[in-house]
């Protein structure tokens, strides 16, 4: 049984643990608008404890964790509009993503929309992660709402009822009164120490996540896939108008959906053209999406002949762990030669050709780029990764390096996601109640601050509103 079927198993036990827990206690629950709150009073006396026992640290603490409140805000008000930009401009991304831009993150979603680019989601792992990050975020905000003697009516957790009690949330309830009467600045301490919480908790696990890492995991050879996981053969443009025959079939006035109607999704497929002959696969033609009158083909070229996959792991008893392992080793042959390929997929007999820039040079046929170097979505993946690009990482430990090097990584992205997405200046946010006693602060006017405050909602809904609509242009 596959590690998915257990995992399932897992989500189903957990959801009935939850259902028959909250039904004996439905006592405590409470309905707020679209959420039902457990209220508790878990915690209270172990934050109390800790708001007193540091009292200077935290008053110290106050000022970094609103400094990092608006460095937060203004990085998720600049990431947002990047967002945008990229779904108007670049509709090609909309189409890899797939994924609607409001979309909760939730088991399972990267393998639902096949997004290759992503480590999978287990619900483990999103339980665990949630547990770690709400708990230190309403953890945080009640050691400061103690810290400046504001009440705690109670703690608790909630969820959506039509989701199922699975998307739980945690929280600390203040009591509004005190809340009201502490300080701007008090006040913004509070609202911004979930979100400095989340930051160092991010920092916490990716210093683990390096750790762990660096003894667990080592170099084994070279892969030249790309973000959409193909190989990344030798290829070339094609003008469609030059297209004579695809496998032998002739096409009259192609066009690049014809074209798309000839090949099947297994198979490599041969294009004639008048200016000599090219390679395609269906798969490579899906994620061009192209009708500006040209299209990319493979050459025909050594790699791609033999049927080159995976990473390429040794040449003739050769380990190759580096990009300049497989530079230097190719270096060591000459056009014509035969040369055996161990990979992570298997064996291979290549036969090398001539480079068409150089004849005298060896010429596999394939070649590497950055991972996902000048797109935007890979910036942003990219970001939180130690892995070098193209290089095939093989765990020392077996599958649970992988395991577990995985969940360090969801656990850190998300972290930093929830800190960022939790400082937009909205109401539903702590971003929102910061930015309304901020803008109270700068004009010294409340009416005028509640005015802001509408104002940029109203402004940030209407652009998700227009992301949502280049989301669906852009997919269909």
């Amino acid at each position: 049984m596959s590690f998915i079927k257990y995992d399932i198993i897992l989500l189903i036990l957990f959801v009935l643990f939850v259902s028959l827990f909250l039904y004996r206690n439905r006592k405590n629950l409470k309905r707020e608008g679209l959420l039902f709150l457990y209220k508790t009073k878990w915690g209270i006396k172990l934050i109390d404890k800790t708001a007193k026992r540091f009292p200077k640290t935290l008053k110290n603490l106050s000022y970094v964790s609103i400094g990092f409140g608006y460095l937060l805000m203004a990085g998720m008000l600049y990431l947002f509009g990047k967002i945008i930009w990229v779904y108007i401009s670049a509709p090609e991304i909309v189409r890899e993503i797939k994924v609607p831009p409001i979309t909760p993150l939730i088991p399972y979603l990267p393998q639902a929309f096949k997004l290759d680019f992503l480590p999978p989601l287990y619900f483990i792992y999103w339980i665990v992660i949630l547990a770690v990050i709400a708990i230190s975020h309403e953890f945080a905000h009640g050691i400061f709402m103690r810290r400046y003697n504001i009440h705690i009516k109670s703690t608790g957790f909630g969820f959506f009822p039509f989701f199922l009690p699975i998307f739980l949330a945690a929280f600390v309830e203040q009591d509004e009164k005190s809340m009201v009467k502490a300080s701007k600045f008090q006040q913004k301490a509070v609202l911004a120490a979930g979100t400095f919480a989340n930051i160092l908790t991010a920092i916490l696990f990716f210093v683990i996540m390096v750790l762990f890492f660096s003894f667990a995991f080592s170099s084994a050879g070279v892969s030249f896939e790309n973000p959409y996981g193909l190989e990344n053969y030798a290829y070339g443009m094609v003008d469609i108008g030059n297209i004579i025959s695809i496998n032998g079939t002739q096409l009259l006035n192609p066009d690049y959906q014809s074209i798309l109607n000839s090949v099947e999704e297994k198979g490599i497929y041969e294009i004639k053209t008048a200016d000599g002959n090219y390679l395609i696969t269906k798969k490579f033609l899906e994620i061009q999406n192209n009708n500006e009158g040209y299209i990319f083909a493979y050459l025909d070229a050594p790699a791609i002949n033999s049927g080159l996959t995976g990473a390429i792991s040794e040449i003739d008893n050769s380990k190759i762990k580096s990009l300049e392992d497989l530079s230097k080793t190719l270096n060591n042959y000459s056009p014509g030669d035969k040369i055996n390929i161990k990979t992570t997929k298997g064996n291979y007999e290549v036969i090398l050709g001539e480079h068409p820039l150089n004849p005298e040079e060896p010429w596999l046929g394939i070649f590497f780029q950055k991972s996902q170097n000048g797109k935007f979505l890979g910036k942003v993946i990219g970001f939180l990764s130690i892995k070098k690009p193209n290089i095939y990482y093989e765990s020392e430990i077996g599958g649970a390096g992988d395991f577990i090097y995985d969940f360090l990584w969801w656990l850190v992205l998300i972290s930093f996601s929830v800190a960022l997405v939790n400082m937009l200046p909205m109401g539903i946010f702590d971003g929102g109640r910061f930015f309304y006693l901020t803008m109270w602060q700068i004009t010294g006017s409340e009416k005028k601050a509640k005015k802001w405050f509408s104002y940029v909602t109203y402004f940030l809904l209407s652009l998700l509103f227009i992301l949502m609509i280049f989301w669906v242009i852009g997919i269909f």
